[in-house]
């Protein structure tokens, strides 16, 4: 058996998935919505990633920084490249992004070097 999607016989591909985008085509949806939820995606699972849903987060069951670092980056760069985009939500998303970096490093044992941190080889050094 496998794990590949059914197809139905008139379709040459699977459902395309929504993520959490109300059922319209993708291609009717703007381009700023779409960016905009790609980064609260990735904001929420670096705070999952780094325990802060968690009343100590050095105890969630959740914590990976290896992980978080990963995600943190990946949203540095999209934030980064798209700046020009974002209108009035480029300020929220920096300082969302800001916020985990700093979280980030006072989460690590041993915290990177200025500059040398999650995501900021795209956005400077965070303090």
């Amino acid at each position: 058996m496998s794990d590949a999607p059914e197809l139905a016989a008139d379709q040459s591909s699977p459902e395309p998935v929504s993520h959490g985008l109300p059922s319209r085509e993708l291609s009717d949806v703007p381009a700023i919505e779409v960016i905009s939820r790609a980064a609260v995606m990735l904001m929420s699972s670096a705070a999952e990633k780094l325990g802060l849903a968690d009343a100590d987060p050095a105890e969630s069951p959740h914590r990976d920084l290896d992980e978080a670092r990963r995600v943190i980056t990946a949203l540095a760069g999209l934030v980064t490249a798209s700046t020009e985009y974002l209108g009035l939500h480029a300020g929220p998303l920096r300082e969302g992004l800001q916020a985990l970096q700093r979280a980030f490093r006072e989460e690590s044992t041993h915290p990177d070097e200025p500059g040398m941190g999650p995501g900021e080889k795209y956005t400077g050094p965070v303090h």
